[in-house]
């Protein structure tokens, strides 16, 4: 395999809203910088084709006193699990971010003003600013390439190089070439996203019909972990909602209630459809679809009818922002209008809400090495300002270290470089496709809505066995196989510390459910660290700063 070296102050990993953000900030600061997307900057990441709801607080709308903001903040969508210094340091900054993307061409206003709507509460502040974020990548490129910043398309950083206490660099592969990539870094910014295709599609036989891209396969969490980083709330599953065998997110932008087959609202916060609001209920209870159907009360619909001719646009225009193109299609092919036919949604995937613990300057546990946006679960609002807030801080770190010797990794990059030659030279082996497959089975089986104790020893033991043979058995039989057949090699480590974390979590707390520890432990309002030690999982609790 050809082998190329790129030298660079900061690398950004991941070509998504964190990663773009990360990158315009790094150079304005002076560095030299590299993008690596493993798919195209313009249309990758889960911003990809468009988002509709951005996280912020804004001083002319929710008062001057940000205290309530970050209260109710933390009160939202899961955010308790963040430190309270993390959260201020996210809103403080949110606006900002707002009017630099509104500078930039990305329409933050709604009819001219700014408008918060959906995933609310009647009494309480709304914290979703409503924009149209369909052609948000499209500039962040484009403002990305104004400032002399390389993006490296269709490279996959697969692995990071450590030396003594900090990064020096990561390899990566061309996805379409055979080539093998060096790159030698300062600092490294991680933005690869959420940690999909771990548990089945709603669709099984179609793997790629999920939530979120398929690309988002956890390679920062694992990498993260491999480089001896701290992760957290890897226990803790985020159930997606939405339209049933549509895999799309988007729930808050609809404006009708769930309602049961009897026309029952399944909610008790709005009497109406309100576009103000939204339906929360999926948000404070997302598993609720699929336990109405154990429970044979479901299935349960999102009730559109006796909204206006000026909602229903609201909505629809809002849904294309979201990304949801595909679904609206079918609608409109099948002839179906939402007003007079209710739509069927249910629970589907779990991926874990956890992964790379970083702090209010994007900071992870390890020297040179940044995080931000769902590297753990953050949302869009999220990876774009803590993207600004670690590429200021990865830029600033990299004027103060050393050029970085590559030669102190030569070992990890002999062992990868190895790997990488068996999975290309075996003639007969297991598919990529196929070990997926084996490792979302073990995940729904042993780690799924319900765990036990047994359970999860159990299906650990299983990942564990598969996960040698994977390293024995799977081939690739081109570098676009090669990339994926990395992609499940994250996964399987990923899935490994699900196990691990959900062990060690005897309570039930939230989406995550242990009938052998039915009620929830106060000791263990806290977060579930997991590191790497000598080369064996450790895991401890840390409290969260409130």
């Amino acid at each position: 395999m050809h082998e190329e070296t790129v030298e660079t102050d900061v690398l950004c990993v991941g070509g998504g809203i964190a990663g773009l953000m990360a990158a315009i900030r790094a150079s304005e600061i002076g560095a030299r910088v590299v993008v690596a997307e493993k798919a195209n900057s313009i249309r990758s990441g889960a911003g990809g084709m468009g988002n509709d709801h951005f996280a912020c607080y804004i001083p002319d709308i929710h008062g001057p006193d940000i205290k309530p903001a970050i209260e109710g903040f933390r009160h939202s969508l899961g955010n308790g699990w963040h430190d309270i210094d993390y959260i201020e340091s996210w809103l403080e900054k949110s606006f900002v971010t707002v009017q630099l993307w509104e500078s930039w061409g990305i329409p933050m206003k709604s009819e001219g003003r700014y408008e918060f709507a959906g995933h609310g509460v009647p009494g309480k502040p709304l914290q979703a600013l409503k924009y149209s974020g369909q052609n948000q990548k499209r500039i962040l490129t484009s403002e990305v390439l104004k400032r002399g910043v390389q993006i490296m398309n269709r490279v996959m950083v697969f692995e990071l190089l450590r030396s003594g206490q900090g990064i020096i660099g990561a390899l990566g592969v061309d996805t379409r070439a055979e080539r093998l990539i060096k790159f030698q870094a300062r600092s490294i910014i991680l933005g690869t996203g959420q940690c999909m295709r771990l548990y089945p599609s709603p669709t099984p036989g179609w793997m790629f019909n999920i939530s979120n891209p398929p690309s988002d396969t956890g390679d920062g969490r694992a990498m993260a972990y491999r480089a001896g980083a701290e992760l957290v709330l890897l226990e803790m599953p985020m159930p997606w909602a939405g339209p049933k065998y549509f895999a799309r997110c988007g729930k808050g932008t609809w404006v009708g209630l769930f309602r049961d087959p009897h026309g029952k609202a399944i909610g008790s916060i709005l009497a109406k459809p309100d576009k103000k609001y939204g339906d929360i209920t999926a948000d404070l209870y997302p598993a609720i679809f699929e336990d109405y159907a154990k429970l044979g009360r479901g299935p349960v619909y999102m009730d559109c009818g006796g909204i206006s001719d000026k909602d229903f646009d609201y909505m629809i225009h809002y849904l294309k922002q979201e990304g949801n193109i595909a679904l609206l299609n079918h609608l409109a092919e099948e002839g179906i209008d939402v007003r007079e036919h209710p739509v069927e949604f249910t629970t589907y995937e779990r991926a874990p809400r956890g992964g790379v613990s970083y702090n209010r300057k994007g900071e992870t546990s390890v020297e040179g090495l940044y995080a931000a946006g769902d590297e753990i679960f953050g949302g869009i609002s999220n990876a774009a300002t803590f993207g600004w807030i670690a590429g200021e801080n990865a830029a600033m770190h990299a004027k103060e270290v050393p050029p970085s010797d590559m030669r102190k990794a030569s070992d990890a990059i002999e062992e990868k470089e190895s790997l990488l030659a068996e999975f290309r030279s075996r003639k007969i082996g297991a598919s990529w496709k196929e070990v997926n497959i084996a490792l979302q089975q073990i995940m729904q089986d042993y780690a799924g809505a319900v765990r036990s104790e047994t359970m999860l020893n159990a299906g650990l033991s299983y990942l564990r066995r598969l996960k040698q043979n994977v390293f024995k058995t799977m081939k690739a039989e081109n570098q676009h196989e090669l990339m994926h057949c990395l992609e499940v090699i994250n996964l399987l480590d990923v899935g490994e510390l699900v196990f691990v974390a959900a062990i060690e979590r005897r309570e039930t707390r939230g989406t995550h459910f242990r009938p052998d520890h039915p009620f929830a432990n106060p000791l263990m309002d806290q977060l579930l660290v997991v590191k790497m030690v000598n080369g064996e999982t450790t895991t401890r609790w840390r409290e969260i700063k409130r």
